[in-house]
């Protein structure tokens, strides 16, 4: 077993984690223009990231394009090679792992993309989609045509949909499809990258809704990864914020909503429109001015700070140089409560933040539990 980074007792009392993930790097070559293309030095997607999932458990991965967290998770499926740090799948090191070695372990670990059409073969139809893995993998045999309607009807799906292509189904329908496949071999772990992005809001709910029943129905742990908050906070049990790399804030959707510690999470969770106009109206935004740092040449110290409110005007020069000089690490708040700030408790005070804190019962109906007929 690994140790938890820091010492921090387990949210999850004496429970295991699935997953353990310590101190994850992954950095491209950046290569130059030219002819030659030589390498001109390194694009750091993926820096010191470490987190825990439970059995059942869903964890939010969250934050801006280009943050890294689609890169965090195609490296923790070893689907692409880590820089350093180790992913422990059941106390199997993964990162060291042959491709025939990992091959077995892809029954365990499966993957949703985001976008469902390309993921989906267009020269198959459904039928032989779905019985893909389980055909690479020996699992195809006399019951394999019962396997694929019951893994159909689990998703929502009719048996008469396998005899069509994935160009005759919407997006939703498409996602689900996907969703099939992912559990056709039996996973404990699922990692959904961006799954409801590409869909309608009025679609979202019923996906949503459909793997928090598959969930409960078959044990699953997710990592569900996505750029949304609201979304995101209807679905996962703690969340996990990157921001260029890193992660700087961890915990329980509660506890992230009610009490936000770091900056840029507070600006992420001021960002969620609300449906009623006159709280929308009421509450202070916090803006955040400029892009987001370039992981080829990211900033020294705290990597948030070029875009930081607090940094820029609340802070004396001492506090800044500190910010400029010394990467934060993430310290506790509460047990299940951690944040990457040298300054948390300025940035929490009420009279600098401007934050109105989102409650469940704030948020936008698609980010609320209302089950949608699509599919059926």
């Amino acid at each position: 077993m690994i140790p938890h980074p820091n010492g921090i007792p387990r949210p999850h009392g004496t429970q295991q984690p699935v997953l353990e993930v310590r101190n994850l790097v992954k950095h491209f070559p950046a290569r130059g223009r030219g002819l030659a293309r030589r390498r001109a030095g390194e694009v750091h997607a993926v820096c010191d990231v470490s987190f825990d999932l439970y059995p059942r458990e869903t964890l939010g991965l969250v934050g801006e394009s280009g943050c890294g967290k689609t890169t965090t998770a195609r490296v923790l499926l070893n689907l692409q090679p880590a820089t350093a740090g180790h992913v422990h799948y059941q106390g199997t090191e993964l990162t060291q792992l042959s491709r025939k070695a990992m091959q077995r372990l892809r029954r365990e670990l499966q993957i949703v993309f985001q976008d469902p059409y390309a993921a989906l073969d267009p020269r198959l139809p459904v039928n032989e989609i779905i019985a893909e893995p389980l055909r690479i993998h020996g699992l195809y045999d006399s019951s394999g045509r019962a396997d694929v309607r019951e893994l159909l009807g689990l998703v929502g799906l009719r048996p008469e949909h396998g005899n069509r292509y994935p160009h005759e189904f919407s997006g939703g329908q498409r996602q689900r499809i996907g969703i099939a496949r992912a559990l056709a071999l039996r996973p404990k772990v699922l990692v959904l990258d961006e799954p409801v992005s590409a869909l309608d809001v009025s679609i979202q709910a019923g996906v949503l809704n459909l793997l928090a029943d598959l969930q409960a129905q078959l044990g699953l742990s997710y990592l569900f990864v996505s750029h949304d908050l609201s979304v995101v906070r209807h679905i996962a049990d703690r969340i996990a914020v990157m921001y260029l790399g890193r992660i700087v804030e961890i915990a329980t959707s509660d506890e992230l909503f009610s009490a936000p510690a770091h900056p840029y999470t507070q600006a992420l969770i001021s960002a969620i429109p609300l449906p009623d106009p006159r709280k929308e109206r009421a509450r202070e935004r916090i803006i955040l001015t400029g892009d987001v740092g370039n992981p080829a040449d990211p900033p020294s110290g705290c990597r948030f700070r070029t875009r930081c409110p607090l940094f820029a005007e609340h802070l004396s020069d001492p506090q800044r140089h500190r910010c400029t000089t010394e990467i934060p690490a993430l310290i506790d708040h509460t047990q299940t409560h951690r944040s990457a700030c040298h300054h948390t408790e300025l940035s929490r005070s009420p009279a600098l933040s401007g934050l109105s804190v989102v409650t469940g019962d704030d948020l936008p109906r698609s980010a609320r539990s209302t089950r949608g007929p699509e599919g059926r």
